[in-house]
């Protein structure tokens, strides 16, 4: 999602643009946003952009997950609490397990995402690479996350 929103891709830029009414912040956890980020300006500016609606957790200068409202600034237990020792096992289980598109090796950023999603329950993950995505869940044994190909 953040390569079609730096390549200002018209779907990615109109799902982003509706994430704005949400609740809840769009999620980019970091090592996403390290895997994406480079000091060209254009990507730069794209993404910085991008991020003012987004939260990166545990990032000291990304928003809340949570906006704010009229009775105060709520929190969201999932964006401020890290992954625990179960779920990093589970993502390197998943590494090990997830039936990959051919040609694709595992890839930990990729299973932390689908273990993000998992975590918040009835998530969407906005990817290109729903394949990658989906055998991470499928490993994990995901109930209720949805996947959009970006």
């Amino acid at each position: 999602m953040l390569i079609a929103l730096a390549d200002r891709k018209a779907k990615a830029v109109r799902l982003h643009e509706s994430l704005k009414a949400t609740p809840h912040r769009a999620i980019v956890p970091g090592p996403v946003l390290g895997q994406v980020w480079r000091p060209a300006p254009s990507t730069v500016h794209a993404l910085a952009t991008a991020l003012r609606d987004c939260t990166v957790p545990h990032a000291r200068s990304s928003p809340g997950a949570l906006r704010p409202t009229a009775a105060g600034q709520p929190v969201c237990l999932l964006c401020s609490t890290a992954l625990d020792m179960t779920e990093w096992h589970r993502i390197g289980g998943a590494l090990g397990t997830a039936d990959l598109p051919p040609k694709k090796r595992p890839d930990v950023v990729d299973a932390m995402v689908a273990m993000t999603a998992i975590r918040h329950g009835s998530a969407v993950v906005f990817t290109s690479d729903p394949d990658d995505i989906g055998a991470y869940l499928s490993a994990l044994n995901a109930q209720d996350v949805h996947l959009v190909a970006i």
